[in-house]
Order: C-alpha cells, then sequence, then structure tokens
C-alpha cells in the first residue's frame, strides 16, 4: 500500500496506520457532496442513516452491502448482512470537508476539490492500528468508492462482496511485511 497512487488506484499509507485513498468523480461538487451527506444517495455506495450538518452531531450508519449492487457477490463468512456504526460529526464544511469518528479507529476525513468539470474526492482513515483490520478497511474503501465512481457516473458497478474479496488479497500483498 506504499505504491505512489494516483485517484483510482489503490489507497496508500501515509503514516503507518493512516490510509488515503482518492477518487474523480463527475461533478459539480455540491452533487458529490450530497452523495456524502444525503442519507439515500449514500447508501447506494457505503450506508445508511440520517445526518446532522453541524460538528458534534451524532448519526447512526447502516450498512447493508448486499443491497449496493445487483448481484451482490458472495457475502464473506463472518460479515452480516446488516452492520451499524455510531457516530459523531467533528467536521462540518459544506462542500468541501467533512471528519466523522469512525469505531475503534481516529475517523475519517472527506474532502472535496474541483478539478476541472470533476472533483477529487479523498478519503482519510486515521489511525487504524490492526493491521488486519486496516487490509479489510483499506478493500472496504477501495470497493464502496469504486461503487460511488459507477453510481455517480450513471453505470452499474461490479459485484461488491466479488471485489472486496479480491481486493482485501490485493491489500494483504502490497502490506508491509
Amino acid at each position: 500500500m506504499n505504491d505512489i497512487a494516483s485517484p483510482g488506484t489503490y489507497g496508500v499509507l501515509i503514516e503507518p496506520t493512516t490510509l488515503r485513498i482518492q477518487r474523480h468523480l463527475p461533478g459539480p461538487i455540491e452533487r458529490i457532496w450530497s452523495y456524502l451527506t444525503d442519507s439515500d444517495l449514500r447508501r447506494q455506495w457505503l450506508a445508511a442513516g440520517a445526518m446532522g450538518t453541524q460538528a458534534g452531531s451524532a448519526f447512526e450508519l447502516v450498512w447493508r452491502n448486499d443491497e449496493l449492487t445487483t448481484p451482490p457477490g458472495a457475502r464473506p463468512a463472518g460479515f452480516d448482512a446488516e452492520h451499524r456504526m455510531q457516530g459523531t460529526i467533528t467536521e462540518f464544511d459544506p462542500p468541501h470537508r467533512l471528519s466523522i469518528t469512525w469505531g475503534t479507529t481516529g475517523g475519517v476525513t472527506f474532502e472535496l476539490a474541483p478539478a476541472g468539470n470533476r472533483v477529487l474526492l479523498t478519503v482519510t482513515h486515521h489511525r487504524v492500528a490492526d493491521p488486519d483490520l486496516l487490509q479489510k478497511v483499506s478493500a472496504g474503501w477501495h470497493a464502496h468508492l469504486d461503487v460511488l465512481v459507477a453510481r455517480a457516473s450513471g453505470q452499474d458497478p461490479a459485484p461488491f462482496w466479488d471485489s472486496w474479496l479480491h481486493l482485501r488479497d490485493d491489500y494483504s500483498r502490497r502490506s508491509p511485511a
């Protein structure tokens, strides 16, 4: 995961426990901001859940990865059909920056920047200390962002779970020994 990556490729470790992954998406920036903050749009690529509009707001994300793509692919053993996580918005600066708490890690920051007629989305997942969890998180962000790119581009995404399994293996091979 230490390769230099341009948007659309693998995430990179910018610190030993911090992943950064980028994607170019069709604009305008306000449209992509909605994919981050609007539950109905976010559930199409990541997880549903109403979200407030200011720092300090609590929220719940609800993942149903089997519903992201048709077909969904084969869900790996040990993964439930639904997963829930409580979080808090730590920074809310529309339409450029959203930071949230994320389980037992240091949180996630989404940054949007204009890039011509496209938008550069940078996702930074901070302080994922467990190496096995970091591989799963890396594959997860990669697969979810691939679904977002497809949805935002009006295309059908590849089967989510098949992509995730392949990417988990790729991130495992790319991890420092």
